[in-house]
């Protein structure tokens, strides 16, 4: 099965990978997706030793999963049945930006509540949907979109509310419940 993770520069893709591994989801690829060229090499470096050292440690050995990486979002999910999206439109300068906002104010603001939240996910949730978009055009009919971006729940709603697919197959996680 092949899957694409959209947002894959993100220190949180170690994470993900290990947790694919450790739990036998039977990937024979891994599609890694990113705007930032630096971040997405030292990232496709990092997963494709992860990768070959969960192979070497599988007893019987494990069907060959192979890593490719792309700064293309078609190519990234064309074919995927499984996206994760995982992505912060603007990096961390604006992750800073919506911390500080509330902080400036004396209300609540960080990137998943308040008003940094919301900044956060009025940014977001345009690029999300065209996330789902394109996994809607171009992935296996039977793809499902995981998000993780933040502000996930707002995020989610969105994609669930406003997005493509019949009924959108979207699901929305977070790594803290």
């Amino acid at each position: 099965m092949r899957a694409t993770v959209v947002g894959a520069g993100s220190t949180y893709t170690p994470e993900l990978v290990d947790g694919l591994l450790r739990h036998g989801v039977p990937l024979t690829e891994l599609v890694l997706h990113d705007i930032d060229r630096f971040r997405l090499s030292v990232l496709e470096g990092f997963v494709t030793r992860m990768v070959a050292a969960a192979a070497s440690s599988t007893p019987g050995g494990r069907p060959e999963l192979r890593v490719t990486a792309t700064t293309s979002l078609r190519e990234a999910v064309t074919g995927a049945r499984l996206v994760f999206s995982q992505f912060r439109v603007g990096g961390q300068a604006a992750r800073h930006g919506d911390e500080e906002l509330g902080r400036r104010w004396g209300i609540v603001g960080q990137e998943t509540t308040g008003v940094g939240g919301f900044a956060k996910g009025l940014r977001t949730i345009p690029a999300a949907l065209e996330v789902q978009r394109a996994v809607a055009t171009y992935a296996a009919k039977d793809a499902w979109l995981v998000n993780f971006t933040n502000p996930a729940g707002m995020v989610t709603e969105a994609l669930l509310a406003h997005g493509t697919g019949d009924p959108p197959r979207v699901v929305g996680l977070c790594n803290f419940p």
